[in-house]
């Protein structure tokens, strides 16, 4: 691969020189887990269990695929429930085929608002165009929606979540989610339980934008207590949640032991030590038991990328920098002799960590996948390289310029691009190419990750003061006060949110498990940023995931 160190240097930029002695302070916090991962305990499953779990999803299956006789929308509620309680993996085919069924019954006249709320999010969930015109009919002369809905509080919760599955171009859907937050706000101080917990949470995460895995273990507690709730199907998800949590406190043992056995915290004690958060990350790109081996690569990808991004932004000078740039693109382990001793560290590590992938993939015929992991890796490497380069130059770039820049920067592409290597049939080469010219939805989910980063790091005061930041940058451009540019970046994340729900409509380009990754990608980070940079300054919502996913197994 031609070097491109050498076009990022010779770029016109003016060079203010800066004292090399002067390291950028890093003063992240330690890790908070201890070695509480470390050892995996040889807990399993009991034969009976098992047995139990194989008997009850034998049992919703059947609810699943019995017959619907005259009203398909009865099936609507088992189905949200099978989704939201997080064992869909199991019914994809029947799920899909009952969908089908109800998207072509097209029933729908007289359907009250909640059945209509859930039919659309339901399909729209499955990429059925179905159009936002069928709430034309809870709307007034004026236009207006009618006054006689905001009563029906599950209704309008309903809607509210429908509202989220929204494209380019529904302005009633941009309108049932400033109506229905105003009518749930209002109405949650009289509620009863559950109700008054699934609106108080739905006000603070949205279905379609929620983790999957977190949100399955939530919701495991409130269904409980619906009194309608199908109690073989409970049953079936209490059990199934801790035969998976075992897999994944498996998994992370793993991996928390080759990260103890890099030693980092001792020997590059400026970086990062979130090994268990980047776990946790990649849990929320496929927590399914398929995508074991996928996950556990993926992580190492993750663990190194923050070790390389540390090594850029919080503690090499920019000469040192050159050469790291250098041989990341050139890929070699002899370049690890024109490092300093610090920067060989992580080099052969994370040569080490591809090259285990290449050794995985090449048992089942797939080394290819791993040239374009590499390629994208590179491309991160060199964006940093041009950040750092703007940095010790003084040079303040324009807004577009550091927006074109920090796309590539926020890792999602390269994220992405890794998810695709451990992911089975299928992945094709058609599916890396694809990937690496910047498809829509890589740079929705990349747009969303990092125009959040950029706004916590601003808002929650995570930036250190000689950083460039892209808020600052448009402040400074366009003359607005810091909440004018945190509301113009809040338009491109919505913007981009309506470009991923427009990418699953039928005919997709890519088969959906490939989509599912970029969706997921974004999820994470509506989770982890939205109160601040989750990642690196470990808040609530990595601790509170982590516990609940990985620590607490649930009461049968």
């Amino acid at each position: 691969m031609a070097s491109q160190v050498s076009q990022i240097l010779a770029s016109p930029h003016t060079s203010i020189p800066c004292n090399m002695e002067n390291r950028p302070k890093a003063d992240f916090h330690p890790g908070i887990w201890g070695d509480i991962f470390l050892n995996y305990p040889n807990e399993d499953i009991d034969t009976a269990t098992q047995l139990r779990h194989e008997e009850l999803k034998e049992e919703v299956r059947r609810k699943l695929v019995a017959p619907m006789g005259d009203n398909s929308t009865q099936k609507l509620p088992l189905i949200d429930a099978v989704q939201r309680l997080g064992v869909y993996y199991h019914f994809e085919e029947e799920i899909e085929d009952a969908l089908e069924a109800i998207y072509h019954d097209n029933n729908d006249v007289d359907n009250d608002l909640y059945t209509t709320s859930l039919r659309f999010r339901l399909l729209r969930e499955h990429g059925f165009n179905v159009s936002c015109e069928v709430f034309d009919k809870f709307k007034d002369e004026e236009g207006n929606f009618m006054s006689s809905i905001t009563t029906d509080v599950q209704g309008l919760l309903e809607l509210y979540e429908a509202s989220y599955m929204r494209v380019h171009g529904e302005d009633i859907l941009d309108e049932a989610i400033s109506f229905t937050t105003t009518h749930i706000t209002l109405a949650a101080p009289t509620l009863e339980y559950p109700l008054s917990e699934q609106v108080a949470h739905a006000l603070k995460q949205s279905i379609r934008r929620g983790l999957p895995r977190v949100e399955a273990r939530r919701y495991i507690s409130i269904y409980q207590d619906i009194e309608s709730h199908n109690k073989a199907l409970l049953e079936f998800a209490k059990i199934d949640f801790n035969l998976l949590q075992l897999l994944h406190r498996k998994e992370l043992s793993e991996i928390c032991r080759w990260w103890k056995d890099l030693d980092f915290t001792k020997k590059l004690p400026f970086a990062r030590d979130r090994v268990v958060e980047g776990y946790f990350w990649i849990m929320g790109v496929y927590f399914e038991p398929q995508y074991s081996l996928g996950r556990k690569m993926m992580t190492k990808v993750i663990a190194m990328a923050s070790i390389v991004d540390d090594t850029y932004d919080s503690y090499a000078t920019y000469d040192e920098l050159i050469p790291y740039t250098d041989a990341i693109e050139r890929w070699d382990i002899k370049c690890m002799d024109e490092l300093p001793e610090f920067m060989k560290i992580s080099y052969k590590a994370l040569l080490d960590v591809y090259e285990e992938m290449e050794q995985l993939m090449a048992k089942q015929g797939r080394q290819y996948r791993v040239k374009y992991a590499r390629k994208a890796m590179i491309r991160l490497a060199q964006a940093y390289l041009l950040e750092a380069k703007w940095t010790h130059q003084n040079y303040k770039p324009t807004f577009e310029e550091f927006r074109d820049n920090a796309l590539p920067t926020s890792g999602y592409g390269m994220l992405a691009i890794t998810a695709f290597v451990g992911m089975g049939d299928v992945i094709t080469p058609e599916t890396f190419e694809w990937a690496t010219n910047d498809p829509k939805i890589i740079k929705a989910s990349t747009i969303i990750c990092r125009f959040m980063d950029d706004i916590a790091e601003h808002k929650f005061k995570h930036r250190r003061e000689d950083d460039c930041s892209a808020i600052e940058c448009y402040m400074e451009q366009y003359g607005v006060t810091a909440q004018e540019a945190y509301d113009e970046f809040n338009k491109h994340i919505e913007s981009s949110w309506k470009d991923i729900n427009e990418e699953f409509l039928k005919p997709t380009e890519m088969p959906v498990p490939v989509l599912n990754r970029s969706l997921n990608l974004a999820r994470v980070m509506d989770v982890l940023y939205r109160e601040g940079d989750g990642y690196t300054h470990v808040g609530k919502a990595a601790k509170g995931g982590i516990s609940s996913l990985l620590i607490d197994p649930i009461p049968l």
